[in-house]
């Protein structure tokens, strides 16, 4: 999956000798290394060749855990988790960024088998440990995945069988929670039975992993088809697929849909994993994949009823990625509130449609799309910055409620409860 196809990191392997080394004149007695000399590989001992160092004129170079890692020496220094430049109990740093000299070179270096010691010409010593480094470095953060998820279209979800969760445990226990919290962190979609459909009790659903995010419309809300409302949600008619709140500076991250009451035909919800279809574009077409990652669009969205006047402007790229690891976290799609492109190059535009149809096409595939029919007592939570949804037409009255959550209180909750978010 896309998330996992990282950039590929040059191995070197180590050819250094097992054999012992004799001192050399500017090697100090304590085995560090003195930033004189000319760069040179060393090994923590005769025996190991499992981690090995060279020094240059303004960075480390570390080879460890078969990654091969280059750390500035600005960057050593300001990192360091001594007690008087970091505060381990608040996890915030103590020293003064701007105090370290940008030219700072350490004075000796030493390396045994699991930490790297650096001293500084004010004879303060840094100590790191080498897991830390392959963790915490350039190198070691391409290899990561910051969100493990699951791509899926319809079939591979229904394969899954992933289940739902009781109310009741959801409510009242943590190992409902946890189960619940899981299968929305990796498929971006989850569902909770046997919910009271009031909007009173999906409230509480709500607020059970987050606070409730709080918009131009409203706190909670119903949702019914009202022609006055300059919105083709609020019609009868067939929605195709899309993200909400696009016009959002920062896009709703959750959304919550509970049916409360239907009577009548037709209303399924439609869902769509966003990033299992970008994932065929970049195996497709990388350039296109680039492309929609980079051209900013402008979303919008107008309202004028009654006495209320939105006119709401968001700007972003249709796909947004961590630019160290070409993994994408957000997906910004909705072709009704796409506002004009005047943001490119005319010589830009026709390459950005093309690349849009490709992501349209993989989007609209019949195999990528889930269909769900909502039905009272059934509450369904979507990753907005994931998955697209949309319904069929419908006949007769139709009523849901629902509200947008806070993302980050969402993997808050997650976090706490051991999950990785």
């Amino acid at each position: 999956m896309w998330c996992r196809r990282l950039a590929c990191l040059r191995r070197v392997p180590c050819r250094l000798s097992g054999r012992t080394r004799h001192r050399s004149p500017w090697l100090p007695r304590d085995g560090g290394t003195v930033l004189a000399a000319a760069p040179r590989w060393h090994h923590t001992a005769p025996e190991s060749l499992k981690c090995a160092w060279q020094l240059h004129g303004d960075h480390l170079e570390l080879r460890y855990a078969n990654t091969l890692m280059r750390f500035d020496f600005v960057w050593l220094r300001d990192h360091c988790r001594s007690a008087s430049c970091y505060n381990a109990k608040t996890n915030q740093r103590s020293l003064d960024t701007a105090s370290v000299d940008l030219g700072i070179k350490p004075k000796a270096v030493r390396v045994d088998e699991t930490t790297l010691f650096l001293t500084w010409p004010d004879g303060h010593v840094t100590r790191y440990g080498l897991e830390w480094l392959v963790k915490n470095s350039y190198e070691g953060q391409k290899q990561q995945v910051m969100h493990p998820r699951i791509l899926w279209n319809a079939e591979i979800y229904r394969q899954a069988q992933v289940p739902s969760v009781d109310c009741r445990s959801f409510l009242e226990t943590d190992e409902g929670l946890k189960e619940f919290l899981q299968n929305f962190l990796l498929y971006g979609i989850a569902f909770v039975e046997n919910v009271t459909p009031t909007k009173e009790d999906t409230e509480i659903l709500a607020e059970r992993i987050s606070l409730i995010r709080e918009t131009i419309y409203g706190r909670m809300w119903y949702f019914t088809s009202d022609f006055s409302r300059g919105d083709t949600a609020y019609t009868k008619l067939a929605l195709d697929r899309h993200t909400d709140t696009t016009y959002f500076q920062e896009p709703c991250g959750i959304q919550v849909f509970h049916c409360l009451k239907h009577e009548g035909t037709g209303g399924r919800t439609l869902l769509v994993d966003g990033f299992y279809a970008a994932e065929q574009v970049l195996r497709q077409a990388p350039e296109q994949f680039e492309l929609l990652s980079k051209v900013p669009l402008k979303h919008e969205y107008v309202e004028n009823v009654g006495d209320c006047h939105n006119h709401m402007i968001g700007v972003g790229p249709v796909l947004n990625v961590y630019p160290w690891n070409n993994e994408l976290y957000l997906i910004r799609y909705n072709n009704y509130d796409r506002a004009v492109i005047n943001t490119v190059p005319y010589d830009v535009v026709h390459r950005w449609y093309a690349a849009h149809r490709t992501l349209t096409t993989e989007l609209r595939r019949p195999e990528n799309e889930l269909w769900v029919k909502l039905k009272p007592g059934k509450a369904l939570f979507i990753d907005n910055w994931r998955v697209l949804h949309g319904r069929e037409a419908f006949t007769g009255y139709r009523q849901l409620c629902g509200c947008y959550l806070t993302r980050d209180d969402v993997l808050n909750t997650a976090r706490l409860l051991g999950l990785q978010a």
